[in-house]
């Protein structure tokens, strides 16, 4: 079953494209930081481009972005609600060095850790499942019984008021 899981995770690592952004916001929210990607947009009245930058909360495992990082981030990497991209690597470190900041885990890290969650969470909905069945099969013998036991003290009562005739 694992090997199915992985085969078909697989087809899904696809390569996304590469944004370069400033990280904005660190240290706030555990493993997650706030990356500013530039951008512009054609106003067509004006025939100009405008500045139209975007923020992006970004999932930063290690918790080794700081403030001010030039950093290369990949779409595509859904982490939950709000965060949709996954720390790639640093371009241009701010402040602190790289080699003195916890490592960035390359893609096949990431990927790895989360065909491992997905496998976890298969396994745990099969053992769900099968609790849920076996709790069915207690609840049918339980009713099972307590209709005998009725049909029982039923026959019982109909003998005694056949023997008081």
């Amino acid at each position: 079953m694992a090997s199915t899981i992985a085969a078909a995770t697989k087809v899904s690592r696809t390569m996304f494209r590469e944004l370069h952004g400033v990280v904005v916001t660190s240290g706030l929210i555990d493993k997650t930081v706030k990356v500013r990607v530039g951008g512009q947009k054609f106003n067509k009245y004006l025939q100009k481009h405008f500045d139209n930058p975007k923020q992006f909360l970004v999932h930063d495992p290690n918790n080794s972005l700081r403030t001010g990082d030039v950093v290369a981030i990949m779409p595509g990497f859904i982490t939950s609600k709000s965060k949709r991209h996954v720390v790639k690597h640093i371009i241009a470190p701010s402040g602190t060095p790289i080699e003195a900041r916890p490592p960035i885990p390359s893609l096949d890290e990431l990927w790895d850790a989360k065909d491992a969650q997905m496998a976890a969470k298969k396994e745990r909905k099969v053992l769900r499942e099968k609790i849920e069945a076996a709790e069915k099969a207690i609840e049918l013998a339980e009713r099972t019984v307590r209709h005998a036991e009725r049909e029982i003290a039923l026959r019982e009562k109909i003998i005694s008021l056949q023997q008081v005739d």
